[in-house]
Formats: structure tokens, sequence, C-alpha cells
């Protein structure tokens, strides 16, 4: 422990000619929301299949050979999910957090947040989100109480250029 603070510093010193910055688990957690990647405990789980979160392109029954899950995953493989993680991008400065409900104009829930920051690269509050399968307008999300319309959109919410 008493190493950590001058390995810090020497660590920075050397970074220093190559422009590099001290970046926390937030910036990590921003950065992957922005570039649409699930987070397991957030968009990932024990009850959420790869097909759920849009995953089912890395999902491979044509390979040769097993894997773990395999015989749970195969009968789900044509089957459309009920919900899909979708992008949320707010219309307001307002963030979505994980956990708060998505609405339907009517009020209804009908879905929620899984992962939510506000976006430094598009200047706007993001969120993935599972919902109903056939919605992808009109909704909002209730931020305490208030509900804050968001745009549906496809992830990931920013590619790099190549």
């Amino acid at each position: 422990a008493e190493d950590a603070e001058p390995l810090w510093a020497a660590l920075t010193k050397a970074g220093e000619p190559y422009g590099l910055l001290p970046a926390g688990l937030s910036a990590r957690d921003t950065l992957r929301l922005e570039a649409g990647m699930p987070l397991y405990g957030n968009e990932l789980s024990a009850d959420l299949t790869p097909f759920d979160a849009g995953l089912g392109r890395v999902v491979r029954f044509d390979k040769p050979g097993d894997f773990v899950g395999r015989a749970a995953l195969e009968p789900l493989k044509d089957v459309p999910p009920a919900r899909r993680l979708v992008g949320l991008i707010a219309t307001g400065r307002r963030v979505p957090r994980h956990g708060y409900p998505v609405v339907s104009g009517d009020g209804a829930v009908v879905g929620e947040v899984t992962s939510g920051a506000p976006s430094q690269t598009l200047g706007r509050p993001i969120a993935m989100a599972y919902v109903d399968n056939d919605l992808s307008t009109g909704l909002a999300v209730d931020i305490r109480g208030s509900h804050e319309p968001v745009e549906v959109v496809e992830l990931p919410f920013y590619r790099r250029k190549k």
C-alpha cells in the first residue's frame, strides 16, 4: 500500500510525453456504453440469453463440437425474444440510470434501463434498456416520477472511424 502513491506518480510522469491521462471506472463504463457493449450484471445475466442482448451472432451452432449452454440455447435460436436491448438517447438533460422504468405514452411500464450515463462524445445522456420487442417510438424513462422522453436508437451509439 505504501508503494501505491509513488507508483502512480511514476506511471503518470512516464506517460506525460504520450498524452497519458488517468481514467477511472466511470470513464470505462461510459466508453463501453457508447460502444453498446453489454456488461454482465447489467445487460447480461444468467436469466438473459445472448439472443436477448442482440448477441445471437456470436453463438455458433454450425461449428463442430460442444460448448457450455448449447443444449439450453439451441431451442431458442429461432424464437424471437419477448424483449430486446435498445439504445436510448435522452432529449433532455436528465440521465436515465440503471433500474429506472421505461414507459410507453400511456405510462405503462414496458422495460427497464440497464445502464445509463452522460455521453461526453454525443453531448447527451444515453442509456441501454430492455423494452418490449414491438416498441420503438413514444417512449420515456421514469426519472424520479417525471417521464423524460427518449429516442430509441440502434446500438452502438458511437463507432470509431476506421
